[in-house]
């Protein structure tokens, strides 16, 4: 008997001790699972302190306010931040109702959420309910991804026990309301106020509306009001009875919202127009503010732009037809760029960086690479002359051939008449007269005037080489708008501009353009060149420019010097030219020129391209 004992005694010890062990074990793996639940989350909210600084969506407008895109968010979402006081209190009221009644009461984790959550993923053997707070819904949207892990369930508690710690509840519900997910692409209840029921204005959402909007977060791709199921309405109405049930409408409103039927808003299409147009302006916003070009795209900004639409869409379409183009080389398609600039403000109207431009592609229109040959003339040459005083559009000038140092140019024709007037050396583009002229003038006062327009040369220009364009790095087609829009308003800079306005979220004005225009030439200089640039349209060599009003300009063509190619082979094509209204500079080439891809027409087709733009524009 006594033996018995002692071995029933000896397995109660045994017993005893293994259950020491387990609950040691346990009290250890709790004591390290409140460790990891306290330094997990601290440590992921204070090593991402961006993530509770919400994106928005900019918005980029042209000059009239039609809207030219809202930036999607990185992950290509839109949103609209809205602050707690814009929020009507019946919206906010319902979302708690909704998802996290007492989200007032707890300090993260609503541990009655979580018991029934736990005991009903127990009946099911599987994770299906999350029992979530409000904070735990935005900890996951901001931190962490959807998959339903034990693990993440972990992290999410964490990290919604230290956003609770660090955000006041006031913060935490607002963050959460602007940065919860509303389907199709919409971000926070404003976005979706909005883009669902055209309501941007949160206080003017009726019932019906506020319970489609909080029945969406548990379902954004099947409970947003445009689903073609139904299911919205079933999910809505179910909204409206936990409003009726928890007194936030009467049972009149709950059934008058229950009978409203969805009528999805007539929405503003965005005029998908302006790639090349939209990438300058926001370079320009950025330059402009001193802010990163990612804080203007993604800070909600609005950046109102120059842009004439109408104008550019004149542009865009005329560019497409593909019969006003020189044909295409072997492996590469023949560009063109173009810039419209309003001389009479400074205004950049319209502007194509290519014929099928994209956003972030290259911006043919704003990159100094390309040679202007003889549409520099006026620039370099015929304007410095006219502006010392010393010649006038009647003044002879030699054309023979010449020699200044090494340098030895030579008319394209061939052709010497000994002497002309100014008026046809400009007209027909004769190269003699013109290096002449600027020899006479003298490269440092040539150079001087030519920065007056906008060009500033560097010192690898100063040769005479310039008076045909021939510049070291090339120069931009809106560069050479810019210096001719000087002739068309009378010897007055404008600077070229394309952003009128930039506000922040809130609607503060942190940019806004001023007008500042000085007299650069004097009237005289620019009225006769305005004079000849006319002659060369109506008799010279832009004759292919006339659109049946005033138009003065110049054609410019660079050669292609390769050996095995055709002396006809041509490199770049120019016209750069205004009328009362606009000035505008078109250029077309390759990308790359060599013996597969080069060009055999002559300016005359960019002086064309110019009058099909305008020709379409005037009717807009």
């Amino acid at each position: 008997m006594i033996g018995i004992h002692v071995k029933a005694r000896r397995k109660l010890l045994k017993g005893a001790y293994i259950a020491f062990d387990l609950a040691v074990i346990v009290s250890v793996m709790l004591l390290a699972g409140l460790f990891y639940v306290h330094v997990y989350g601290q440590n992921t909210v204070s090593r991402h302190p961006e993530k509770l600084v919400l994106q928005e969506s900019s918005v980029v407008t042209a000059s009239d306010g039609t809207v030219l895109r809202k930036i999607p968010l990185p992950g290509s979402g839109y949103r609209k931040v809205a602050a707690f006081e814009e929020m009507p209190k019946l919206l906010v009221d319902t979302f708690l109702a909704v998802e996290d009644r007492r989200f007032y009461r707890h300090q993260g984790l609503d541990y009655q959420g979580i018991a029934r959550a736990l005991l009903n993923n127990t009946l099911h053997m599987r994770v299906s309910e999350g029992g979530s707070s409000i904070t735990q819904q935005l900890a996951r949207n901001l931190y962490l991804n959807r998959k339903q892990t034990l693990l993440r369930k972990l992290n999410e508690a964490s990290i919604a026990l230290a956003l609770e710690k660090r955000l006041s509840k006031h913060d935490i519900l607002e963050m959460y309301l602007n940065q919860i997910y509303m389907g199709e692409g919409q971000y926070g209840v404003k976005a979706a106020a909005e883009h669902y029921f055209g309501v941007t204005n949160l206080k003017e959402l009726d019932v019906a509306q506020i319970a489609s909007l909080a029945a969406i977060p548990k379902g954004p791709s099947i409970y947003h009001p445009g689903d073609d199921a139904g299911l919205s309405v079933q999910r809505r109405n179910l909204v409206l009875g936990i409003m009726r049930e928890q007194g936030l409408i009467t049972q009149e409103e709950m059934a008058a919202a229950q009978q409203k039927e969805y009528r999805p808003p007539e929405r503003a299409m965005e005029r998908r127009i302006g790639a090349s147009y939209i990438d300058a302006a926001v370079e320009e916003a950025s330059r402009l503010t001193g802010k990163p070009q990612t804080e203007l795209l993604t800070g909600g900004y609005t950046i109102v732009t120059s842009m004439n639409a109408s104008v550019q869409q004149a542009l865009e379409e005329t560019f497409s037809n593909p019969g006003l183009f020189p044909p295409d080389g072997k492996d590469q398609q023949v560009e063109a760029a173009m810039a419209m600039i309003d001389h009479r403000t400074g205004e950049i109207a319209a502007l194509t960086g290519g014929r099928n431009p994209v956003r972030g592609g290259l911006n043919r229109a704003t990159v100094d690479a390309r040679q202007p040959g003889s549409a520099f003339k006026p620039i370099i040459d015929y304007g410095p002359a006219l502006e010392s005083g010393r010649f006038t559009p009647e003044s002879l000038l030699p054309d023979r051939k010449a020699s200044y140092g090494s340098y030895a140019p030579e008319n394209l024709n061939g052709v010497y008449r000994g002497q002309v007037t100014m008026r046809t050396a400009l007209q027909q583009s004769m190269n003699a007269p013109a290096v002449w002229l600027l020899s006479q003038v003298g490269i440092s006062q040539a150079t001087a005037f030519a920065a007056k327009l906008g060009i500033d040369l560097p010192k690898e220009d100063r040769n005479l080489s310039i008076a045909l364009g021939g510049l070291h790095a090339g120069i931009s087609p809106l560069k050479m708008a810019q210096a001719y829009s000087v002739f068309a308003s009378g010897g007055v800079f404008r600077e070229a501009h394309m952003v009128r306005r930039i506000q922040d979220s809130k609607g503060n004005v942190v940019y806004e353009y001023v007008p500042r225009e000085r007299q650069v030439i004097s009237p005289q200089t620019a009225e006769r060149m305005t004079w000849m640039l006319r002659n060369v349209v109506t008799e010279g060599t832009g004759k292919k420019a006339r659109i049946g009003r005033p138009v003065a300009g110049k054609t410019g063509t660079t050669q292609l010097d390769l050996p095995g190619v055709s002396r006809k082979a041509n490199r770049d094509l120019w016209f750069v030219g205004y009328t009362s209204e606009w000035t505008a500079a078109v250029w077309m080439g390759f990308d790359r020129t060599d013996h597969n891809n080069y060009m055999t027409e002559g300016s005359g087709k960019a002086a064309a391209l110019f009058a099909a733009v305008m020709r379409k524009a005037y009717k807009e």
